[in-house]
């Protein structure tokens, strides 16, 4: 599969992001814990992964949650998808939620997300008095029916 490079930097026991076919959008990311976290019911918390990249302007790269996690134990990402910027360099934090009714454990070198790289289009905002006129108009949330 053809692709771009994006450079990283992995802090001590990190992971890089893998996919783990040949053709999945995402590449997975695992949890850098130096000790296990617990979320209870309803609670969230910001899961490091030791994990930095650089990718090249005009991409995005998105955190998306991990459907096993979520199917399995009501498990996902909040901000989702989260977007990271072609300029930071900061490391990438998941942020995970617990939806579910017990509590959830994440272990160092866990699967807790999904990265994907996307292009990313930017526009330009202009400013008028008035937009013009559609079919569907102002109707949102449910608007066109169920």
């Amino acid at each position: 599969m053809d692709g771009i490079e994006v450079k990283v930097t992995l802090d001590s026991g990190a992971v890089a992001p893998r996919y783990q076919t040949p053709y999945a959008a995402g590449a997975d990311l695992r949890a850098r814990l130096d000790a296990p976290v617990t979320l209870l019911p309803s609670e969230r918390a910001l899961i490091p992964t030791g994990l930095r990249i650089c990718l090249p302007p005009g991409y995005e790269a998105q955190v998306r949650p991990r459907s096993g996690l979520a199917a399995s134990h009501g498990v996902t990402c909040l901000n989702s998808p989260g977007t990271i910027d072609s300029d930071y360099r900061g490391e990438i934090r998941v942020i995970l939620v617990n939806l579910g009714s017990d509590p959830f454990t994440v272990t160092d070198g866990e699967r807790i997300a999904q990265l994907v790289i996307a292009p990313v289009v930017c526009a330009g905002f202009t400013v008028v008095d008035s937009l013009e006129p559609s079919v569907r108009g102002e109707g949102g949330f449910g608007s066109t029916g169920r």
